[in-house]
């Protein structure tokens, strides 16, 4: 006796499949036979599941384009030389346009304004002997310089800062000191040179005292707060 061949279990009983009979899920329809294995998901392929929130999943290049470093991008490291910004000629000191006179310039400008005169005067004296003269040309030395003071102090240029390529300006302000503080910085080492011992010693070390002075600077210099630096001729 012959035994009839299984049926799809998944078959309602009986045999007959009723119109719009469907088979539980992720079975074969009836009369057919499942899928052999590694035929790939039922339903039109397998999506796996994503990571909690849309995260990519580590390792993985995320969608639209190339990778983005955390925190914005690469920043280049800050210069040691400090923020870029205006650069200051050497030899400047604060707020000045220009790198500060050294004491050999200032010399010869000083020869100009006032030592020139002086020997010269001094010269004229020894020839004539006369009082009279020497007189007039010692007022004439001393208009000659407080006009090249008036000068420092209101253009910043005497005669001989002008022949040298030297300017007085403020310390603080960078512009010119005004004719007034022009004329007391030059008042300064003239008056005390008068007082006996103390005159000579004040003239001698207000003299050289930028050597060594870090702003290049006189003492009637740090009295009216001036500086003086070197511009083109």
């Amino acid at each position: 006796m012959s035994m009839p061949p299984p049926g799809n279990p998944n078959d309602p009983p009986g045999g007959a499949v009723p119109p719009g009979y469907t088979p539980p899920p992720g079975f074969p329809p009836p009369g057919g036979d499942a899928p052999p294995p590694g035929d790939g998901p039922p339903g039109g392929g397998f999506t796996p599941p994503g990571a909690p929130g849309g995260m990519t999943p580590p390792g993985a290049t995320p969608p639209g384009g190339g990778y983005t470093p955390p925190g914005g991008g690469f920043s280049a490291p800050p210069s040691a030389y400090g923020a870029p910004g205006g650069y200051s000629a050497p030899g400047g000191f604060g707020g000045t346009p220009g790198p500060l006179a050294e004491w050999q310039q200032r010399a010869l400008g000083g020869l100009i304004d006032y030592v020139g005169p002086s020997v010269l005067l001094f010269v004229i004296f020894l020839v004539t002997r006369s009082i009279a003269l020497y007189f007039l040309l010692w007022l004439a030395s001393l208009a000659w310089g407080g006009y090249n003071a008036y000068l420092n102090g209101a253009t910043g240029q005497s005669i001989g800062k002008k022949v040298v390529g030297l300017k007085v300006l403020g310390e603080q302000t960078g512009q010119v000191i005004g004719a007034g503080m022009g004329i007391v910085r030059w008042l300064i080492p003239a008056v005390i040179g008068f007082i006996p011992c103390i005159g000579f010693i004040f003239f001698i070390v207000d003299l050289l005292f930028p050597l060594w002075d870090a702003k290049k600077q006189t003492l009637h210099d740090k009295a009216v707060k001036s500086v003086v630096i070197v511009v083109p001729k």
